[in-house]
C-alpha cells in the first residue's frame, strides 16, 4: 500500500489536532508535519516532502495564498488542498489561481477531506460541492480572457472532452455521451492538462470556461 505523506497547516492549534487525527486515521494516509503558517509550513514542505498540503489560508507570518505560490516552486511540488472557514470568492479564486488542486470549507464531512487527499494524490482535483455550483461561471465572469495558441493544440475529441469535462460531468459520463471507452476519456483528459499546461481538472473546467469553450449557465 502507497502511503500519502501530508503536511496540515493552520494557525489554530485545535484545528491542526483535528485534521491530524482524522487524516493519520486512515492507514494510506500519514501526516509527517503540522505548521502554524504559511512560512513554517514553506520549511516544513521543503524538509519534509510531503505529497499533499493542507492548507489554512488566513494564517500570521504569510497567508495560505502566499504559501501555495511558494510551494508550487518546490520540486517536487506538493498538491495543495486549500482550507477556509470562509467561502468567499476572493479565496477560493486566490487559491485556485496560486496554484491549489482543491479546495474546502473547514466544516465539509471528514470524510469528504479524506476523499480530497486522496483525489489530490491521484492527481485529480476536487472543490467542495457547498461552492461548486457558483465556482466556475463567477470565476469566468471576473477573469473573461481571449483564447491562447495553446487552444489549437487540442484535437477535436479533446476539445469535446473538455466541454463536457467543464459541465461537471465524470469520466464515465463522458465515455457514455461520446461513445468511448471511460480508459480513452482518461488519456484524453491528460492530454489535454499536458498540451495546456494545467495541473487538475478543477483548473481545465476554469479553463473551459474563461476562454468561453463553454456557454454560461
Amino acid at each position: 500500500m502507497v502511503t500519502i505523506r501530508v503536511l496540515v497547516a493552520d494557525d489554530q492549534e485545535a484545528a491542526r489536532e483535528a485534521l491530524r487525527l482524522i487524516l493519520d486515521g486512515e492507514p494510506d494516509i500519514e501526516v509527517v508535519a503540522v505548521a502554524a503558517d504559511g512560512a513554517e509550513a514553506v520549511r516544513q514542505a521543503l524538509s519534509r516532502r510531503p505529497d499533499v498540503a493542507v492548507m489554512d489560508l488566513r494564517m500570521p507570518q504569510m497567508d495560505g495564498i502566499a504559501a501555495i505560490r511558494r510551494l508550487g516552486a518546490v520540486e517536487p511540488a506538493p498538491r495543495v488542498l486549500a482550507l477556509t472557514t470562509f467561502d468567499l470568492d476572493e479565496y477560493l479564486f486566490g487559491a485556485l489561481r496560486a496554484g491549489a488542486a482543491g479546495f474546502l470549507l473547514k466544516d465539509s464531512d471528514p470524510d469528504l477531506l479524506v476523499a480530497a487527499v486522496r483525489e489530490l494524490h491521484q492527481g485529480r482535483g476536487l472543490v467542495d460541492p457547498q461552492v461548486t455550483g457558483r465556482l466556475i461561471s463567477r470565476f469566468a465572469a471576473l477573469s473573461p480572457r481571449q483564447a491562447g495558441p495553446e487552444l489549437g493544440l487540442l484535437t477535436p475529441r479533446e476539445h469535446d472532452v473538455l466541454r463536457l469535462l467543464a459541465r461537471g460531468m465524470s469520466n464515465g459520463e463522458i465515455a457514455a455521451a461520446c461513445t468511448i471507452e471511460e480508459g480513452t476519456v482518461k488519456t484524453h483528459v491528460n492530454r489535454i492538462l499536458t498540451k495546456l499546461g494545467l495541473r487538475t481538472r478543477v483548473h481545465a473546467a476554469i479553463y473551459a470556461h474563461e476562454h468561453g469553450l463553454v456557454p454560461p449557465g
